[in-house]
């Protein structure tokens, strides 16, 4: 009668007890961490370039806060309408491909259960939620500023440190690298409000004279 070394019994139950923990699928988490995310840095980036994009000509606070209003309501509709109509249509193919491999009787154990379909409605109202909290920050930091460059400097600064935040929120949720996607989320948003300022600038002050 053959033995299992004692060593190998031992390395064999440790894994067996690692394994529910150390073998999450992260990528679970990819469908509503996505549309969150990708909310969250567009209602920030978006809204505070528009708000730059006005200043950059009007130094009046009440036009700014009224673009950035404006900018926070459409962005919010269009990313639930959008995130809505794209994840519905990747419901339909994956429900019918679950239909056709039903019908061809292929191994039916294999298709996904339900609760792993994508949800279009959950994407909508996370994408939706998502811009209007990253939205809220430039309109917060500026509402209440009315010397323009100091307005300028606190919106820039709050937009920076959400930004970050968001960035290393994204990579921690998902387990990927934090330092690298912080770096890429705040230069996007720089390099996306820079280019807004100055061709809103160039236009406003030369474009129409």
């Amino acid at each position: 009668m053959a033995t299992i070394p004692i060593g190998d019994m031992v390395q064999h139950q440790a894994t067996q007890e690692l394994e529910p923990k150390d073998l999450f699928d992260y990528s679970k988490r990819s469908q509503w961490l996505r549309a969150a995310v990708l909310g969250a840095n567009d209602g920030l980036v978006s809204t505070a370039s528009l708000m730059m994009g006005v200043g950059a000509i009007k130094k009046d606070m009440k036009a700014m806060i009224l673009t950035g209003f404006v900018g926070l309501v459409a962005g919010a509709c269009s990313m639930a309408i959008g995130e809505f109509v794209s994840v519905y249509s990747q419901l339909d193919i994956e429900v019918a491909q679950m239909k056709r491999n039903f019908n061809r009787r292929d191994i039916v154990e294999q298709r996904p259960k339900g609760d792993n379909l994508p949800n279009p409605w959950q994407a909508a109202a996370a994408s939706a939620l998502a811009f209007s909290l990253g939205a809220m920050v430039p309109l917060l930091a500026a509402s209440f500023i009315k010397p323009y460059k100091t307005r300028f400097l606190v919106v820039v600064t709050a937009v920076t440190i959400t930004l970050a935040v968001f960035g290393w929120c994204g990579a921690a949720l998902g387990r990927a690298p934090t330092v690298m996607s912080t770096v890429r989320v705040v230069i996007g948003g720089w390099v996306a409000m820079a280019i807004t300022y100055g061709l809103t600038r160039l236009i406003g002050t030369k474009g129409f004279n």
